[in-house]
């Protein structure tokens, strides 16, 4: 049976793991697996739970998560992802990719409204609400689809015209 090459640097030799060995080495913390697709229809049934009620009350999801980084200045940007090849990348997740029944989809209203402003009817950035760029990506796909769909109701913003440039009069 083949294995995969494995150069040891230290003396210069090259070993053979059989591909069991690669998978044992491999293993994954249940906890940091993202590898299962839950769908948009188990997150909203999620939402309505009394296990979501008891890990987050009433208040929004990205309320409690602060974020982590070095130094007295936080960093402008976000980190890209949390999630790398179907596990947690990081020790501080992202609201949404720390908790893998939080599906970002047209349909989950109610999670898409805990990230819309109730004043200006705007997306919070992610510098509030802590979001990856991924996701925050994600966020801003699935709220335009759910406006497009009606799903979410918003204000058209006004435009002001200049009639004189209609104005026929003499």
């Amino acid at each position: 049976m083949k294995g995969f090459p494995i150069r040891d640097f230290r003396t210069a030799t090259t070993v053979l793991q059989s591909p069991e060995e690669v998978s044992e080495s491999r293993k994954i913390d249940p906890g940091k697996d993202r590898t299962k697709i839950i769908p948009v229809e188990t997150s909203i049934q999620y939402i309505k739970s009394d296990a979501y009620k008891e890990t987050y009350g009433d208040q929004q999801v990205w309320v409690h998560y602060r974020r982590n980084h070095k130094g007295s200045l936080p960093p402008k940007k976000t980190r890209k992802t949390c999630i790398r090849q179907g596990v947690i990348a990081t020790g501080n997740p992202c609201p949404i990719c720390r908790d893998e029944f939080l599906v970002l989809g047209h349909t989950n209203i109610e999670l898409l409204k805990q990230f819309i402003s109730p004043h200006t009817g705007e997306v919070l950035s992610y510098s509030k609400t802590g979001l990856c760029q991924k996701r925050h990506l994600e966020l801003l796909v699935a709220v335009n689809k759910a406006k497009d769909y009606g799903l979410i109701t918003f204000d058209v913003p006004f435009r002001v015209y200049d009639y004189s440039e209609w104005n026929t009069g003499k």
